[in-house]
């Protein structure tokens, strides 16, 4: 499979799950749908409006843009492109901030 088949769509209405996102894709003649997944918060398990659906070729995945870019769902124009992989994180740890630590770090004022 080539990267190219996996679409990122978004501005998903809240109310749109895997299965009607798997749905709404399927009304398009001649596409194979692989998984539909919408993402979910992981506290509350309510959709974060946006998903992945994977095609099983690159040809479909064009097809499927061409389609669904700008379509309308309930009030709400989807937005359907190649998914980009997802970048490495950083597991430093470090969170930025400013200074590094305790007081007066970066500081030219000292305290007393």
């Amino acid at each position: 499979m080539s990267e190219n088949n996996k679409l990122f769509v978004s501005n998903l209405p809240f109310s749109v799950d895997d299965a009607a996102l798997e749905g709404l894709f399927s009304e398009i003649e001649g596409l194979k749908i692989v998984e539909a997944k919408v993402i979910t918060d992981r506290e509350s398990g309510r959709s974060r409006g946006f998903g992945f659906v994977t095609l099983e070729t690159d040809e479909m995945a064009q097809t499927a843009i061409n389609a669904m870019n700008g379509k309308e769902v309930e009030g709400r124009a989807l937005t359907v492109n190649v998914a980009k992989p997802m970048e490495k994180r950083d597991n430093s740890g470090s969170r930025g901030g400013y200074g590094g630590g305790g007081y007066n770090r970066g500081n030219s004022r000292s305290y007393r």
